[in-house]
């Protein structure tokens, strides 16, 4: 009876934190590029897209993505759909020149509904908003970070160790405006952003500090599945082997 007891609480515990990703917890990529309390949220509303890149650390599947990322005023709205897709590396062609890298190939791309990702509060901290479009931003507009959690990915990508990708998100709300996250965490090349329009979209512009024209990065960590996926398969499979005893 104890044994079972035991492994109920192991389950138990097990699964309220299955989605969520915490500075210490495992990742596939560079580093995590951890959300700027006091950054930017660059507007990700479709037809806008915004990408960056990051560093395959292990080969394998792209099962979990987690990003950050608030709401324009701090007005909460609802996200209908994210849209990821993941795209190989055009790199730097002059180095120090004005060109930059930017998304090439799309190797993946899937759509997720409010039923297959969770959120939750992150953070505080005194927050821009920027919309590269317009060439509008507003300082300090909204202070809460969210975190946005989509794991056990359905026939994930698989990336290759030492290979160079680009994260490309893109989100549709009912009502409200939403904004990725900038990090404070700066990797390679900055990030950049687009618009899509009938039949493709428009080339790709670099995504700078409005106010600094300082390079920005956007907030996101690739992990793999969660440990506590395999606590929970394993808990499982003990108490099958316990009921059979």
């Amino acid at each position: 009876m104890k044994t079972v007891v035991a492994i109920i609480a192991v389950l138990g515990a097990a699964v309220p934190v299955l989605a969520d990703w915490i500075p210490g917890d495992p990742y596939k990529m560079h580093f995590p590029q951890l959300p700027d309390p006091n950054g930017w949220d660059v507007k990700a509303n479709y037809s806008k897209v915004l990408a960056d890149d990051w560093l395959c650390t292990e080969t394998g599947p792209v099962s979990d993505v987690h990003f950050w990322g608030s709401w324009y005023g701090d007005i909460v709205g609802a996200i209908s759909w994210v849209q990821i897709s993941i795209h190989a590396d055009i790199p730097d062609p002059d180095g120090p020149g004005p060109e930059y890298s930017k998304p090439g190939e799309l190797l993946w791309l899937q759509v997720f509904y409010p039923t297959q990702f969770t959120v939750r509060p992150w953070d505080t901290g005194q927050q821009g908003w920027y919309d590269p479009n317009l060439e509008y931003w507003r300082r300090p507009d909204h202070s809460q970070t969210w975190q946005y959690n989509i794991v056990n990915i359905p026939d994930p990508f698989i990336q290759q160790k030492g290979t160079v990708y680009w994260l490309d998100i893109s989100v549709e709300s009912n009502y409200g405006e939403w904004g990725w996250k900038t990090s404070y965490l700066h990797f390679n090349d900055d990030a950049v952003w687009a618009d899509y329009v009938p039949g493709g979209q428009t080339p790709w512009q670099e995504l700078r500090d409005p106010i600094t024209g300082q390079s920005l990065d956007l907030a996101f960590v690739i992990t793999p599945e969660p440990a506590t996926v395999v606590l929970l398969l394993g808990g499982l499979a003990l108490l099958r082997r316990f009921r059979r005893a």
